[in-house]
């Protein structure tokens, strides 16, 4: 498989660029290219371009060839409302999130989340996260990042949420009605993943008062980190590309 790496920068006709230190790194110590290989960059624009690749010493150089136009996005514009899980559970979401096509994440703390995260610790932790998306991309075949946003607090963002013009689902055990019964959805889609032990009673309250439709999926309780990941597939699956 021809490798790929993302530039966050603009790549045009003809440049020669040079990639990221762990970039470089990890092509020229784990993949071994040598001169002459070829690989696949991307700026997060759209489209990719084919490149011949020339090591430097620690550094790895890339000469842009061909642009490739693909669009590998797709119709549905998902994005996925995360309830911060416990550990490193979050990592393993963000990566699937995007191999899946959702177009954005977006971290909250509720009032049974495990991990709290404020200031430089979370600052820190988003830009970890957004890392890992970036390596989901060049995995996947991605051509465009999907942001992950900065952490709010629950309330905080379901007094934002109410604002968009999107389809708000709920993820809730023993809700009533299959997503295979909905209508495709003409808008943006927004998927709401409470915690370990699920949204208080309060809080659930508060997320159907913002627009948020409870939906089930099927008569096993899931884990936070595989409830929303399974929603995602299936909504992938209905109204998606698949």
């Amino acid at each position: 498989m021809i490798p790929r790496f993302f530039c966050p920068f603009p790549l045009h006709p003809g440049a020669t660029v040079e990639l990221a230190a762990e970039a470089a790194h990890h092509a020229l110590k784990v993949l071994r290219v040598g001169a002459g290989d070829t690989a696949i960059l991307f700026d997060g624009r759209g489209g990719q371009w084919s490149a011949t690749l020339n090591p430097a010493g620690k550094a790895l150089r890339a000469t842009l060839n061909e642009f490739d136009d693909s669009e590998r996005e797709p119709p549905l514009v998902l994005t996925l409302v995360q309830a911060l899980p416990a550990s490193d559970k979050m990592d393993w979401v963000v990566q699937k999130a995007v191999e899946l096509g959702v177009v954005r994440i977006q971290p909250v703390m509720a009032k049974r989340s495990l991990v709290r995260l404020s200031g430089e610790r979370a600052a820190r932790r988003v830009e970890h996260w957004r890392n890992i998306a970036i390596a989901a991309c060049e995995q996947s075949g991605r051509n465009r990042v999907p942001a992950v946003a900065p952490i709010l607090d629950l309330p905080q963002y379901l007094g934002l949420a109410a604002q968009d013009n999107a389809l708000r689902f709920v993820c809730a055990p023993g809700a009533a009605g299959p997503l295979r019964d909905l209508a495709a959805p003409v808008v943006p889609v927004v998927l709401l993943v409470g915690p370990e032990g699920g949204f208080e009673e309060d809080e659930m309250l508060a997320a159907r008062a913002a627009g948020f439709q409870p939906i089930g999926l099927g008569p096993r309780v899931l884990r936070t980190e595989t409830a929303g990941l399974g929603a995602v597939a299936a909504m992938m699956a209905l109204w998606g590309d698949w």
